[in-house]
């Protein structure tokens, strides 16, 4: 299983941000992060190939989570 990450790129005044986050991905694995496999062209949409996480997006986590200073620290030191 992967998850696939839809990005439009007609909307994007700054394109060489997303080559330059395409780019960091490919030269930066670890456990505990989401890692990049690999991405594709459609039309004028940048389709990214990432592992498969359950539980959906870290966004979607942050907002049912309150989260004490202390375990942000921690988390973030991983």
């Amino acid at each position: 299983q992967v998850a696939l990450k839809k990005m439009p790129l007609r909307k994007r005044s700054r394109k060489e941000l997303v080559v330059n986050e395409i780019r960091i991905m490919k030269e930066n694995r670890h456990p505990n992060i989401v890692n990049y496999i690999d991405s594709y062209l459609v039309d004028e949409d940048l389709w990214l190939v990432m592992e498969y996480v359950d539980g959906g997006t870290l966004t979607s986590v942050l907002v049912r989570v309150v989260l004490e200073e202390k375990m942000i620290a921690a988390i973030s030191k991983e």
